[in-house]
């Protein structure tokens, strides 16, 4: 065989074995393989195994000397393009004022919407390059980046033109999502905004490939259920995967109508109860934790346990926006997963691979085997534990993507 790129000192080389979420096992052990190698041709994995195996010829030899590598992480949640900051809301928060209470004084999501659509592009691009580039250093590379604080059309569609330009000129692999976050402040243009949603914006997104999938924040304050299932029809009839903010202060219906639609993913669940938990363990939808929401807006967690005891596919993301979860590390996510979610170290890698893969849709990432993309991290360590083990340090040492060493 003769391959690109022979990766050998590989002290132990970890994958999710077999573990595509809800497509095979809710939550896939792993293969720990020591003294390994990894070769890599065209930019994806073309044999993995034990070094002294290895019989074939590379193109380029690199030695890491003892260190673990783990999958490339995969950030399935981030708001990671705004403008604006929202300072303000974080000292009246520590001050006693809840999230609902910000959000209804036209604070929180509506402040960050007012700076975001009043931004050229450029400047969004600008701001958002090194919140990217911090994911990356982290480990992530693959991450999804939604829209929602343009809220008109125009500015809906710029945000998404601007996470374009990111994902042509960064390293990690970027996927957008148009999110439809909050409904118009005035009650009575709320019917015409949904119209406007599901005839124009969502078709014109969709024609220009501009996203991938749409979510909807389905919530008390923002949108029902209802509305969010009209919204959803017109994303699949134009060929768009769906997904749901749900279940993040109230349940009122989010979980049970992704399950209905078969959507994707259902993120947040810090409010489900024990209804909701099975209703997603019994289908093909992926639970995404967001564990940073939590320790940021001090709210209960959600409960990755019992979620994983009950047979459903948890994912980790880190929700990173300026309001709510200013967490800027898909490793630090996955530390936070095991102290708050619930999640074993083991279970936590899992979900911040293959199962974060599985809830943006692809099935080419998340694992080491012959066939999926090399997206694979060179940690600093050669124990792989001391990812979801470290906090408030970084431990990978190379981010590689598409079998090319990047840099962020």
């Amino acid at each position: 065989m003769k391959t690109d790129l022979l990766i050998t000192g590989v002290a132990q080389l970890v994958t999710a074995e077999g573990a595509e979420a809800k497509r095979g096992r809710a939550m896939g052990s792993l293969k720990i393989l020591t003294d390994a190698a990894l070769a890599v041709t065209d930019g994806r994995i073309a044999w993995v195994g034990k070094a002294s195996d290895w019989a074939g010829q590379a193109a380029a030899i690199v030695d890491v000397r003892g260190a673990a590598v783990v999958p490339g992480l995969i950030d399935p949640h981030t708001h990671a393009v705004w403008a604006g900051d929202r300072l303000a809301d974080f000292e009246a928060r520590t001050s006693g004022a809840t999230y609902e209470q910000i959000l209804a004084a036209g604070g929180g999501i509506r402040s960050t919407v007012r700076a975001t659509a009043a931004a050229s592009q450029d400047v969004l691009v600008k701001l958002a390059r090194p919140r990217i580039e911090a994911l990356m250093r982290s480990g992530a590379t693959t991450i999804e980046v939604k829209s929602g604080y343009g809220f008109s059309a125009a500015a809906e569609i710029a945000m998404l033109e601007a996470i374009a330009v990111l994902a042509g000129s960064v390293g990690a692999r970027i996927l957008a999502t148009l999110l439809i976050h909050i409904p118009p402040v005035d009650g009575t243009e709320r019917r015409g905004y949904v119209e406007h949603v599901c005839a124009e914006l969502i078709p014109e997104v969709a024609r220009r490939g501009l996203a991938t999938a749409v979510d909807v924040f389905v919530e008390r304050e923002a949108w029902q259920v209802s509305e969010a299932e009209e919204m959803f029809a017109a994303a699949k009839k134009n060929g768009l995967a769906v997904k749901l903010h749900s279940d993040q202060f109230h349940s009122i219906g989010g979980v049970e109508l992704g399950v209905r639609v078969g959507a994707l993913s259902v993120d947040h669940l810090e409010a489900a109860g024990a209804a909701q938990i099975a209703s997603v363990a019994a289908s093909g939808t992926i639970a995404t934790v967001l564990p940073g929401v939590s320790l940021h807006l001090g709210i209960p967690a959600a409960s990755g346990r019992k979620l994983i005891d009950a047979g459903a596919a948890v994912a980790v993301g880190t929700d990173l926006n300026p309001g709510s979860s200013p967490l800027f590390s898909s490793a630090a996510a996955l530390a936070l997963a095991v102290r708050m979610n619930g999640l074993t170290a083991q279970e936590a890698l899992v979900a911040g691979t293959v199962n974060a893969a599985c809830a943006l849709g692809l099935g080419d990432r998340g694992r080491l085997e012959v066939g999926c993309v090399a997206d694979f991290l060179v940690l600093d360590s050669g124990d792989w534990r001391d990812l979801v083990y470290t906090m408030g340090a970084n431990v990978v040492r190379e981010v590689w993507v598409g079998g090319r060493r990047v840099e962020a």
